[in-house]
């Protein structure tokens, strides 16, 4: 029971390792690409959770009191706090931790390279088209992959 509240390392170290893995995971999402986690299917919530469990061992190593990961938490969630208010404050900082939007059709014609550039496959494309309620690309004014994975698409006037 005394371990509970017993620290294995220096409390900052907790905080410093949270710090990493915040920003690690962060990275390592943004390079993953925008399709990644947009839609999640069930291997991506699989991905995720291994994740987790392994990351564990890399914020809070061999600590088995309530403190140590309360403390890394903390951090995490402080850290997700700071930059959420300096993508707000800084369009710059924002297009790099979201990215842009990349443009996968204008005027009723694909861009085939962009779509494989973004992993989306063709397949992919026209079910979204059908999801948005188009019949054909053709109908498409201009197709966009959203930063958060979504693809949003808008008609053709007439």
């Amino acid at each position: 029971m005394e371990n509970l509240w017993t620290l294995s390392m220096p409390w900052w170290q907790f905080v410093l390792r949270g710090a990493i893995a915040y920003a690690g995971l962060l990275l390592l999402l943004r390079l993953a690409g925008k399709r990644s986690f947009g839609e999640l299917a069930p291997f991506d919530i699989v991905v995720l959770i291994l994740v987790g469990g392994t990351l564990r061992s890399a914020i809070v190593g061999h600590d088995q009191s309530v403190l140590g990961p309360f403390i890394a938490v903390t951090t995490i969630v402080a850290a997700d706090r700071l930059l959420t208010m300096a993508c707000a404050a800084s369009a710059r900082i924002n297009r790099w931790v979201e990215g842009a939007p990349t443009l996968l059709a204008r005027d009723g014609r694909v861009d085939e390279r962009a779509l494989v550039r973004a992993g989306v496959p063709r397949e992919g494309f026209e079910r979204e088209l059908r999801h948005h309620g188009l019949r054909s690309v053709a109908a498409v004014a201009e197709a966009r992959l959203e930063p958060n994975g979504k693809i949003t698409m808008l008609a053709k006037d007439g």
